[in-house]
């Protein structure tokens, strides 16, 4: 049994020596230590040997257990190890190797001019509000004293969801005016800019989906010579100092009087050209005094107080800030104009 116990030993050390994977090590293990293993099998005949012997017996074989089970423990390290430094060098990255380079977006045109209008208004002490693209009719229209019958309610001009001209994608934010009203306490003074749709054909000048930014002020005494102040002083933030505008009378059915203002052609310097389709202007925004019905319907006396609303396209603004001759290149996505802002 001792001369057995030796051969067991030799043979383990000399194939665990040998091994190369984890697999091939737990098969040799079972072999040699398992419950039917090799050693198991001596330790069984143990009760057919002398009294005497048996504690010598009992020593050499945990000595035997003892080094099989050193030399396994050795050899896993040695396949974890040669496992570990084959991954690293699969996974090995060559920081000496250029990147990728990557090209840094920035913002639109549209809304760099859009932030600088924010910028102008919150300084003047306006609040930016935002409010819903899918409206109804009594705020698109209704409480904007536009009433059934007026020609911008018209299937031809306005996008409409429903089949009685009640939930429509609305055509202006003038909407938030009124929502404005009839939410916050006086005085009032917010901007809301947002996406409008109207049925327009696409030119240099128009799209059926475009950008307003509504602005509106309400307080006591506020006068018309106060609206062309501030409009004045916007556009000259936005286009620099000694931009040149005219006011021209209008009809809006929400303000009383009205005006349209327009801003002199950036393309032709006010000589005439395909942008302001020969004129020399072009239209920036329609602005008035907020009639007296649109703030009754909002539960404010107009007796005490007054106030003035525009509606700027902004697209066209971004036009006129940034030369741009075609108001479709703005939606066009062609990267070759993006990148020049």
């Amino acid at each position: 049994m001792k001369e057995k116990l030796r051969e067991i030993r030799e043979e383990a050390v000399k194939r665990l020596e040998q091994v190369k994977t984890s697999q091939e090590l737990e098969e040799l293990r079972v072999k040699y230590l398992g419950k039917k293993g090799a050693l198991t099998a001596i330790l069984k005949q143990m009760g057919a040997l002398p009294a005497d012997e048996r504690p010598k017996m009992g020593q050499l074989a945990n000595e035997v257990r003892s080094a099989i089970e050193s030399k396994i423990a050795e050899a896993r390290g040695e396949i974890e190890a040669l496992a570990m430094e084959q991954r690293l060098k699969k996974e090995a990255l060559d920081i000496t190797v250029p990147g990728k380079e990557h090209d840094m977006g920035h913002q639109h045109p549209m809304y760099i001019a859009l932030e600088e209008i924010k910028e102008i208004f919150i300084g003047m002490g306006f609040t930016v509000l935002d409010g819903p693209e899918i409206e109804l009719a009594s705020y698109n229209f209704d409480k904007l004293n536009a009433g059934e019958g007026h020609p911008s309610r018209d299937w031809s001009d306005t996008f409409y969801f429903d089949s009685d001209s009640r939930v429509m994608l609305r055509s202006q934010t003038s909407p938030m005016q009124v929502r404005a009203m009839e939410t916050m306490p006086l005085p009032i003074r917010i901007i809301a800019p947002g996406r409008v749709y109207r049925k327009d054909e696409v030119d240099a000048t128009h799209s059926p989906m475009f950008h307003q930014v509504e602005g509106m002020v309400i307080d006591k005494n506020v006068t018309m010579a106060d609206l062309k102040g501030t409009l004045n002083t916007v556009v000259e933030q936005l286009y620099g100092k000694g931009t040149k505008t005219r006011f021209r009378p209008h009809h809006f059915p929400f303000t009383e009087p009205s005006c349209e203002m327009d801003v002199q052609c950036h393309k032709c310097g006010g000589v005439g050209c395909p942008t302001c389709k020969g004129e020399g202007w072009i239209e920036l925004l329609g602005a008035g005094m907020i009639h007296p019905k649109v703030l009754e319907m909002s539960g404010i006396d107009p007796n005490v107080y007054s106030g003035w609303a525009f509606g700027i396209g902004l697209e066209r603004t971004a036009m006129r800030r940034f030369k741009i001759a075609d108001l479709r290149l703005i939606f066009e996505n062609d990267v070759r104009f993006l990148e020049q802002f």
